[in-house]
């Protein structure tokens, strides 16, 4: 990490230092060299981040991009309640000297907690064309992509920056990572797979790179390439990082793919879900998508589902926020049985959209993608839960081509589709689900799941009667 230097403007005193790659930040050099830490373990997914974070506020609450960091932090963290927090480092931050690049971070922060999520990515956009090489914007410009569905952008933002880096200094291979895996979320995959590899071989921990090329992985159905992936560089991923859950869940689908809940199931007690796991959302979300694909799958999951719905409850704020957590806390509900609850979500929902007509234009992003897709998601799979298979197939058919604006991954993303396959096996529309089949098998000609799901179909469609 390289040296900052302080200098003193002379017509307002504000001391500025220049960061590792070289952009002026409004602070002192001590400040500066903290922020520097905090951004490499943000890239590592380190858990250090947050006491980083943390004493960066506290010990330097007069440099802007001390509360910006911890704002970002919050608000990637999709959960409702950590809003309120970035909202309150964003108004600490209005209150310290800032320069063209900190007052661009404070109106992104602004656009995105008060719930212009596309907003923000635009404004990051604009603030990364001028500054390109300023990567905690690029960082969670990238995340802002994800959470709406922007693959196009998810692939080009990183690109874009690739070349304001330094080669030679270690943060080039994260935005490598990056760029992988918006490369995997565009269809990619060779391409993809090579960045992720040249990412991890600079970085061996860069936990996002590696989650990219296991995405490759799963996307093509190499399912055994997969596991030998992630088993192969479990030190590097497998404990000591804050994306450590979300890769032993893809390990998991991996097993589930191969027809192994035993191994899935075991994992999730272990990593992803447990009586002493945190309840972070983005926690609970991948524990409610693998509890469900083993319900679709018939398998018993004893009481897992009820634990589950029940940090739900806890977890989930009752105000509306982003509609993919919404959708899988219906999962975890209707998975225990606890339809009410599922319902009661759903209306809320369906109020939210409803009371959401005055509202301004740059305030809706939640509410088109909560509209658009959150809400027909949410009643399929209650309708799931009732045995309603053609209320299913009236409510995910129509969206499943545009899953992607709510956010999420394709294998995310794929537990809706599996969802949409089996109602459709199960209400006799044999039609659809081969088509279904169809589209899958092109994809992934080696999918063990897809084989067995058409063994069922021929099974089905040779009993049907004339």
């Amino acid at each position: 990490m390289t040296t900052t230097t302080t200098t003193t403007t002379t017509s307002t005193s504000t001391p500025i230092a220049w960061d590792q790659h070289g952009l002026a930040i409004a602070a002192t050099g001590e400040a500066t060299e903290l922020y520097d830490r905090a951004l490499d373990r943000l890239l590592r997914y380190h858990p250090d981040l947050v006491t980083l974070a943390t004493q960066l506020s506290e010990e330097h609450g007069d440099a802007a991009m001390s509360h910006a960091f911890v704002a970002y932090l919050h608000l990637s963290s999709t959960a409702r309640g950590d809003v309120d927090v970035a909202r309150a480092a964003w108004e600490a931050m209005a209150a310290t000297p800032m320069g063209p690049r900190e007052q661009t971070h404070h109106d992104a922060i602004g656009a995105w907690a008060g719930g212009d999520w596309h907003g923000a990515g635009r404004i990051l956009d604009d603030l990364l064309e001028r500054w390109p090489a300023d990567l905690l914007a690029l960082m969670y410009g990238h995340l802002i992509d994800f959470f709406v569905g922007d693959a196009t952008n998810l692939r080009d933002r990183p690109a874009r920056s690739l070349t304001a880096v330094d080669p030679a200094h270690p943060h080039a291979g994260f935005v490598r990572g990056m760029q992988a895996f918006g490369l995997e979320e565009s269809g990619h995959y060779e391409a993809a797979e090579d960045a992720g590899l040249a990412a991890v071989a600079v970085n061996p921990d860069d936990v996002w790179a590696i989650h990219a090329v296991t995405h490759t992985h799963e996307m093509r159905g190499r399912v055994a390439a997969g596991v030998e992936f992630l088993t192969s560089r479990e030190q590097d991923w497998g404990k000591g990082n804050l994306f450590t859950v979300h890769n032993w869940w893809h390990l998991a689908l991996f097993h589930l793919e191969l027809g192994d809940p035993a191994a899935a199931l075991a994992i999730y007690d272990r990593e992803v879900h447990n009586e002493t796991s945190d309840s972070m959302v983005l926690q609970l979300i991948d524990a409610a998508a693998m509890l469900w694909r083993l319900h679709l799958d018939g398998i018993n999951t004893g009481a897992r589902f009820n634990a589950l719905a029940d940090a739900w409850s806890t977890a989930h704020d009752a105000r509306r926020w982003y509609a993919f957590n919404d959708v899988h806390a219906t999962l975890a509900y209707v998975g225990a049985g606890r339809l009410r609850e599922a319902e009661r979500l759903v209306e809320r929902m369906a109020s939210y959209v409803n009371g959401a007509a005055h509202g301004t234009a740059a305030t809706r992003a939640n509410v088109a993608m909560t509209a658009a897709i959150g809400l027909p998601a949410s009643r399929a799979l209650v309708a799931y839960g009732k045995g309603d298979w053609s209320g299913v197939v009236a409510q995910l058919a129509p969206i499943r081509r545009h899953l992607q604006h709510f956010g999420g991954s394709h294998a995310q993303r794929d537990v809706f589709q599996r969802t949409l396959l089996e109602a459709a096996l199960r209400d006799g529309r044999f039609d659809l689900a081969r088509g279904l089949l169809a589209e899958r098998l092109a994809i992934r000609p080696t999918s063990a799941y897809a084989a067995r799901q058409h063994e069922r179909l021929l099974a089905s469609a040779f009993r049907r009667p004339a």
